[in-house]
This record gives C-alpha cells, sequence and structure tokens, in this order.
C-alpha cells in the first residue's frame, strides 16, 4: 500500500517532466492501494485554483474518488503529537511531516520526488521504485495467495 505525496499527483496534472513515469504507476497499480491525504488532497486544490486549472482538479477528484478507489486519509488531532515530533526528530516542515505522519499510522510505503523524505528512516519511493516494489512484493504475492 502506498501513500501517494502531493508533488507526485502534481508532476502528473501538469504535465511535468517526470509525469510518464507517474502514469506508468499509475496505470498498473490498482488505485485500490493508493492513498492521498487531505492535506496533499487540498494542497492540490489551491495549487489548480492559482494556476486556474479548475476543470483538471475536477477531474482529478473524479478520477481518483468518484471512478477510482484512492483512499483518503488525515491526520486527528490525537496524532497531532506525533506529527510534531517527526518535524524535531528530523527537521521536516508541516506537510513532509503530516505525509510522515500518516505514513507511518497506517504503515505505508512514502512515494514523492522530495528530498526532505531521505531523512527518514523509511525513506521514500520513486515512482519506478515503487512500481517494482508492487510488481515483486504486491503482485507476485496475489498471484500465491491464488
Amino acid at each position: 500500500m502506498f501513500l501517494v505525496d502531493t508533488n507526485i499527483w502534481l508532476e502528473r496534472l501538469l504535465n511535468q517532466e517526470r509525469s510518464t513515469e507517474v502514469a506508468e504507476l499509475l496505470s498498473e497499480v490498482p488505485s485500490t492501494y493508493l492513498f492521498i491525504t487531505d492535506f496533499s488532497l487540498h494542497s492540490i486544490g489551491v495549487i489548480a485554483f492559482k494556476l486556474n486549472c479548475i476543470e483538471i482538479f475536477r477531474k482529478f477528484v473524479q478520477d481518483i474518488f468518484i471512478e477510482g478507489s484512492v483512499g483518503l486519509t488525515t491526520v486527528n488531532p490525537s496524532d497531532m503529537i506525533d506529527l510534531i515530533d517527526a518535524m524535531k526528530i528530523f527537521n521536516l516542515d508541516f506537510d513532509d511531516a503530516y505525509q510522515y505522519s500518516v505514513m507511518k499510522k497506517y504503515d505505508l510505503f512514502l512515494i514523492s520526488f522530495d528530498h526532505d523524505f531521505d531523512k527518514i528512516p523509511e525513506g521514500r519511493l520513486i515512482p519506478k521504485t515503487a512500481l517494482s516494489v508492487y510488481r515483486t512484493r504486491i503482485k507476485d504475492a496475489l498471484k500465491n495467495d491464488g
């Protein structure tokens, strides 16, 4: 199961340099294996509106939640202490600590282009690596169970 960071979604939505890499990940990994934080969703909305990409945001929400099954996660108020601790321990800003806290809480792999996550013990995956993890660990495990 994967937590997809804001920058990964934006890479694809804004058709940036590594968009194809992200597209490959999103086309192969079932949406039920992907998660996004509410913080990321709101951040993407803010950015889309700033860039006057309102229809892109509408399609994004339609694709991942209404037609897809991407999970939406959050940090509860009781989790804020862990978030603050992560900020201090790993020298993360609030939004990165938010992602980290969700990753830890739900035991997810984090997919991100953000090098700040190289500071955490679990590290991060880029889309190509995440796809490899999916193919070797998750997809193969499903075959062996069936």
